[in-house]
């Protein structure tokens, strides 16, 4: 088949969504940091908006370079890519700057840089190219081994800095699971979560009575020949390990801002003025936009500066107050339109490496959606996690861009890999 070029062969639906994105977040930002004057002046750099403005003027030769690369260059340098990534990340143990309690940036004079972010972008490209390379069976135990470790490595390096980063990292089960990781990985995660949750407001002797109960429940209802008492009895072990473990790891390994946002979201602790007042704020933002919102630059929460970081972790809430819940439904189906035709080019890819990798961004820019919005209505606890191409930052910005418009580029290459 004849060579077309990048251009002509691009899915400018997901080009359009993300111009789109990106120029919405940029007049969130601009609404939620102009001066009380109302004066503004985009070549004022100290203002957020016009550095934000800077950030996306220099995310535009990202993206000539991205399409210009050859498609190849992405899965024959992985392994390159994922180990720059890695020294990245791990050199923040060193060189990194110390910001709110966290050490996860580099900063060269007025100039900062997250690694963790391209950290992503690296273990996507990684993942995809362990899967591709051979017949990967992903129900081989060592198989389940050598691919975990290509993501909890970066996860290791990541976490000591930035939790809510390595919280991220989780998505690619997801992707595993697309490509035969046996289903048990995720119920058991799920499960994990929920041992965890229920064992901070419930007493042990509860969460395991009742898993036994559970576990003696279904070992009678199977089948004889499916019986296993050495399983049963392991698996009620572990929940009961795990279960009594709990109160340990919570007070003991947690900091303390961590516990108390777990106490603020489960009731325990309800402190509206001290650590539970950015989620009472976001909340109390999101409600008062009604249904049609209180007009562009005209929330009174924005305005009167109530919700802290609104422009960067909260930047979801200056959408509710300002365009209601209609505005909200519109950057939501936004989301959700780029992530569905994310998986349905992935779908159609004619190489594994691409798939894989398709599947990469979509789990990635989904957790990111669903934790930051969450978080903003309280129904998950404070981890700044980013909205994409909302949250103020370069390093984010950048990296989301890379992130896209690599499988942008993989997907117009499609063309030529027959």
């Amino acid at each position: 088949m004849k060579n077309q070029s990048t251009r002509s062969n691009m899915d400018w639906v997901m080009v359009t969504i993300y111009i789109v994105l990106v120029v919405l977040g940029w007049l969130n930002i601009y609404s939620s940091t102009i001066p009380e004057s109302g004066q503004t002046d985009l070549t004022d750099i100290s203002q957020f908006y016009s550095k934000q403005l800077v950030n996306i003027f220099l995310a535009i030769p990202l993206i000539i370079v991205v399409l210009s690369v050859d498609a190849k260059f992405y899965e024959k340098f992985t392994s390159i890519i994922y180990v720059a990534g890695l020294l990245l990340v791990a050199g923040l143990f060193v060189f990194g700057k110390e910001v709110k309690g966290q050490t996860n940036w580099y900063s060269f004079g007025s100039f900062s840089l997250q690694p963790a972010e391209f950290a992503k972008i690296a273990t996507a490209l990684a993942v995809a190219k362990y899967l591709s390379d051979i017949q990967i069976n992903l129900k081989d135990t060592q198989r389940q081994l050598q691919v975990l470790g290509i993501i909890f490595l970066p996860v290791l390096l990541i976490g000591p800095h930035d939790p809510g980063s390595a919280l991220i990292f989780m998505t690619f089960f997801f992707v595993l699971y697309r490509e035969g990781l046996p289903s048990w990985y995720l119920w058991t995660g799920f499960a994990a979560i929920l041992l965890f949750v229920m064992s901070l407001l419930f007493e042990p002797i509860y969460i395991i009575g009742g898993a036994a109960l559970l576990i003696i429940l279904n070992y009678y209802r199977s089948k004889i020949v499916n019986r296993n008492i050495i399983l049963s009895s392991v698996v009620l072990v572990a929940v009961a390990v795990f279960t009594l473990s709990v109160s340990y790891v919570f007070n003991n390994v947690f900091e303390q801002h961590h516990r108390d946002r777990f106490n603020v979201l489960l009731g325990e602790e309800v402190d509206v003025k001290g650590i539970g007042y950015n989620t009472n704020q976001s909340k109390i933002a999101v409600g008062s936009g009604g249904v049609f919102g209180k007009g562009f630059m005209e929330g009174t929460q924005t305005k009167g500066g109530f919700v802290p970081e609104q422009h960067t972790d909260y930047a979801f809430t200056i959408v509710a107050e300002e365009w209601g819940f209609t505005g909200s439904i519109v950057v939501i189906a936004l989301f959700m339109g780029l992530i569905a035709r994310i998986l349905y080019l992935a779908e159609r890819q004619k190489t594994k490496f691409s798939r894989v990798y398709g599947y990469c961004v979509a789990s990635i820019l989904f957790i990111h959606f669903f934790v930051n919005v969450s978080m903003v209505l309280g129904i998950f606890p404070t981890v700044g996690v980013p909205l994409p191409f909302f949250s103020y930052g370069g390093s984010g910005l950048w990296a989301f861009t890379v992130l896209l418009f690599v499988f942008i580029k993989l997907d117009a290459n499609k063309v030529n890999e027959w």
